[in-house]
């Protein structure tokens, strides 16, 4: 079964161009069977399909819901939760990944670095984090090893990246516009109809093929040394979007993850809850 695993639609990532009718109707041109919609800190997306697609329309064709999480030190990180889990945490960007990792194994789910060899602060292999404690790779899923919007270079050594630390690798089109839509794919080794089946898979670590094209008119493509701008100025969007949540993470955390403090970043973030609870 050919999926894309790294999606964004308009209806959730406010970056994004693409429809989901129309990103489902590029699909399955194209021969794939399914498709994960990870927008940026939301499900929205994946409620548009819910609430008024599913059922309705592209019956013949499997959606997942899935999501790109901005931690708040080692970049962006897709997430897959068991079908029917429901953790609003998951939509307030912020938390540091140790503790992101924690939560999400907790809870039945998995998680890997996207892109992780690309754009400083946005991929985990170049971000602090990962400098100081590489080895914390040991606890991600998998590695998104294939992306459409990235370049030869970044999708090596992240395919260097998953094969050191053993973990199975994934590919998507990371698509923001129709015309990169399609252009990355994971083949999974058997069919899928939910979450839970794709996150069994996953743990398999066997089966999974990726591939496809590159995507070379990305923005960054067209800004060429005009992009540090950009990625500067992801940065301060990010923490600043982290801090405004702050609160608001706190109280679902507080709900949705008692922490065990498994590490000294966790410690941290526990001591903090507690002197401000």
């Amino acid at each position: 079964m050919k999926i894309d695993m790294h999606c964004h639609v308009k209806e959730g990532s406010p970056d994004s161009k693409i429809g989901l009718d129309e990103y489902i109707t590029i699909l399955k041109a194209n021969g794939f069977g399914g498709m994960l919609i990870t927008d940026h800190d939301t499900y929205n997306g994946y409620r548009h399909w819910k609430h008024t697609m599913q059922g309705k329309k592209h019956q013949d064709f499997v959606v997942l819901k899935g999501i790109e999480y901005d931690t708040c030190d080692a970049g962006h990180m897709l997430v897959i939760m068991p079908q029917g889990v429901k953790m609003r945490l998951l939509e307030l960007k912020g938390l540091p990944v140790s503790v992101l990792i924690d939560f999400v194994h907790r809870n039945g789910g998995v998680l890997g670095p996207a892109h992780p060899c690309g754009e400083a602060y946005m991929s985990f292999a170049n971000t602090k984090r990962y400098f100081k404690n590489p080895e914390i790779m040991k606890r991600f899923d998998f590695v998104e090893v294939f992306n459409a919007c990235e370049s030869l270079e970044s999708n090596e050594k992240a395919a260097k990246l998953a094969y050191k630390y053993h973990k199975i690798g994934v590919g998507g089109s990371d698509a923001h516009n129709p015309n990169s839509a399609a252009m990355g794919y994971t083949e999974l080794p058997e069919p899928v109809t939910c979450e839970t089946e794709l996150i069994e898979l996953i743990r398999k670590k066997e089966g999974f093929e990726v591939g496809g094209m590159l995507y070379n008119k990305t923005l960054k493509d067209r800004l060429g040394k005009a992009n540090k701008i950009l990625v500067y100025s992801f940065w301060i969007y990010n923490k600043t979007g982290a801090l405004i949540k702050r609160r608001a993470r706190r109280r679902k955390s507080l709900l949705e993850n008692p922490l065990d403090a498994i590490d000294p970043i966790e410690i941290e973030f526990l001591a903090s809850y507690k002197v401000r609870a």
